[in-house]
């Protein structure tokens, strides 16, 4: 059993039913198996399922970027003040707390969950899963892409890629 932390510093139990990204055919099969048929919103469901996972991959997808691409630092407490009932990402503006607004909306945009700067150099970057240190993917700072990995479908390879509630989001998986 494997136990991550949130972001708010309370365990997260991964288990077969969070949502891991998975190949189209898995899926398919999946969606299939517990529908038995297909209805619009399971077509649907497909149809997104199989537009994310063209998205070509960029280094926002997995940890907080600023608009040019370049490696967001964590402000100093963020933790701390993402935790609290007014910062739950709604407020546009916070006279001070630009730096902690900006870096949450950086972070609303990642698509992958759990994923560290393993190194930040002068021409590439590379992340880490904390949850799996064999999952290392390396982009190049020029352009935010991977030389490796073209789009979200590469990353099937791995046994575990966790999805973040904004993919599952732009799924449709949820509201």
């Amino acid at each position: 059993m494997l136990f991550l932390f949130s972001e708010k510093k309370t365990p997260i139990m991964l288990t077969e039913a969070s949502h891991k990204l998975i190949p189209m055919t898995d899926f398919v099969i999946e969606y299939y198996s517990n529908e038995g048929y297909a209805d619009l919103q399971t077509l649907s469901l497909m149809k997104n399922y199989a537009n994310f996972l063209r998205k070509p991959l960029t280094l926002g997808m997995f940890v907080p970027v600023d608009p040019k691409g370049n490696v967001l630092k964590e402000p100093k407490n963020y933790l701390e003040w993402s935790s609290l009932d007014h910062n739950d990402g709604k407020r546009k503006a916070a006279s001070g707390f630009e730096e902690y607004i900006d870096y949450q909306k950086a972070e609303q945009n990642c698509l992958f969950e759990g994923f560290t700067i393993g190194y930040n150099g002068y021409s590439v970057v590379r992340i880490v899963a904390s949850y799996d240190q064999a999952v290392e993917l390396s982009f190049n700072k020029n352009d935010m892409m991977s030389a490796t990995f073209a789009d979200v479908e590469s990353l099937t390879v791995f046994e575990d890629i966790y999805l973040t509630n904004n993919a599952l989001i732009a799924i449709g998986i949820k509201k």
